[in-house]
């Protein structure tokens, strides 16, 4: 079912080699521009939920591949800016910074993991409030971080970056935390 809705979703999955190719070797100018679309994917995350909801086409299409789509754009980010260049000569995320986003990056995994473990014994994790702020923490560490390549000499908005990514990652051990809880009742 092609809905506006699944259309938005797929739009986000299919804008992702973009993102990537733009921040691949990237100047100034590409990073804004990435920036740009990465706020468009962004919007349409929350635009494709609003409208399954408010027009009732909430379908099983949908459910599949709006968390599919929100895994492989913040994983294909965090990797890209973990492995790519800024005009530093460093990667935009390095050093310690590298933590976060590999705990984010393992909670995805484990996450999906734990949802396709459960699904045969029809258990529902179903996406908490919290986790809505992790998401959100992840959209805005991952938007400054990029916006922060086209702005090279504005350092508070790389730092608004990096603390969001800590922040992101602390909520992702949380939420983590609270879906294994789910998960190990179900286990033998």
């Amino acid at each position: 079912m092609l809905s506006l809705p699944n259309l938005l979703t797929l739009s986000r999955i299919l804008a992702v080699p973009i993102l990537v190719f733009l921040l691949w070797k990237p100047a100034p100018v590409d990073y804004l521009i990435t920036f740009v679309l990465y706020c468009i994917v962004g919007i349409t995350d929350y635009f494709d939920g609003y409208l399954a909801r408010a027009q009732g086409q909430i379908s099983r299409l949908g459910q599949f591949l709006d968390p599919i789509a929100d895994k492989i754009m913040v994983a294909a980010v965090i990797v890209i800016l973990v492995s790519s260049r800024a005009q530093s000569g460093e990667p935009i995320i390095h050093g310690f910074h590298i933590l976060p986003a590999l705990t984010i990056l393992l909670r995805e995994i484990i996450v999906s993991g734990l949802r396709e473990f459960l699904a045969p014994l029809q258990v529902s994790m179903p996406v908490s409030k919290l986790a809505k702020w992790k998401t959100t923490f992840q959209l805005v560490s991952l938007g400054a971080l990029i916006l922060a390549g086209a702005l090279p000499h504005e350092e508070w908005v790389y730092q608004i970056g990096l603390a969001s990514l800590w922040a992101a990652a602390a909520l992702t051990l949380i939420t983590g935390w609270d879906y294994l809880r789910i998960g190990l009742k179900h286990m033998d």
